[in-house]
């Protein structure tokens, strides 16, 4: 586990832990851990919290409390089996969703006062954050009126300012994106696929959205694809700007 504790331009503390691989219980564990400590520490002049990253193994679907949730789970427990992927509940907001290898899980664990958030702004918050790191790779990400994450391609193929735009059709989410609040300081996050294992994904209907796709950045751009600690700087990057524009 990789620790770096550094300040903004607004004078705003912000610590950044690198998990590397974890399984999701023990991840899930330290969120909680770590949100009641910003909690418990909440002053003026405070740090405003952890951006903790992870990716996840063993492989894991979650699954939230929503009602319908479990329904959007297809696969057999043989199929699972099979596949290698655990099953966890969650209390994040959202519905069904998978973790696992080449996918950068980031649980941001922020004083939502500090940034003047409050839920909805928090999201586009986060998806803004993720669209201006695609960019970096020469990917167009967008948001979707109708679901929450960050979406690549639809329409016709074009490339445009340099931005590659591909696919023909509805959009396919790139990023998925679920979050739990308490006293205004956020857990759990965004789950961005830059390699990622898209079979698994045939084992759910993901976020419970039917007839809607998922794609990798390495689906995207193939040998151009960045690794995953070149996604995981220019994240990082991207929320040092964010909370600077946010919180100033």
């Amino acid at each position: 586990m990789t620790t770096v504790e550094s300040q903004d331009m607004t004078g705003i503390d912000l610590t950044v832990r690198d998990l590397g691989r974890m399984p999701y219980a023990e991840a899930f564990a330290l969120q909680k851990r770590l949100q009641q400590e910003v909690i418990e520490a909440r002053s003026p002049g405070a740090s405003l919290g952890y951006l903790v990253l992870v990716e996840h193994h063993p492989p894991v679907i979650t699954i939230s409390r929503r009602k319908t949730a479990r329904r959007h789970l297809v696969a057999t427990d043989e199929q699972l089996a099979g596949a290698g992927v655990e099953i966890a509940e969650t209390d994040r907001g959202g519905d069904i969703t998978y973790h696992g290898p080449g996918q950068l899980v980031v649980y941001p664990i922020l004083d939502l006062n500090l940034l003047r958030l409050r839920i909805h702004g928090y999201m586009r918050f986060l998806e803004q954050i993720v669209i201006d790191t695609l960019v970096e790779f020469g990917i167009q990400g967008q948001r979707d009126k109708c679901a929450t994450g960050v979406w690549v391609g639809g329409g016709t193929t074009e490339e445009s300012h340099g931005l590659l735009s591909v696919g023909v059709g509805k959009p396919k989410k790139i990023c998925a994106m679920g979050v739990r609040v308490s006293r205004w300081v956020s857990m759990h996050g965004l789950a961005l696929n830059v390699t990622t294992n898209l079979d698994h994904f045939d084992l759910i209907v993901p976020c419970g959205l039917v007839g809607r796709n998922v794609t990798t950045m390495q689906q995207q751009l193939g040998d151009a694809c960045p690794t995953l600690d070149q996604v995981k700087h220019s994240l990082i990057s991207q929320f040092r700007i964010a909370i600077d524009r946010t919180a100033t």
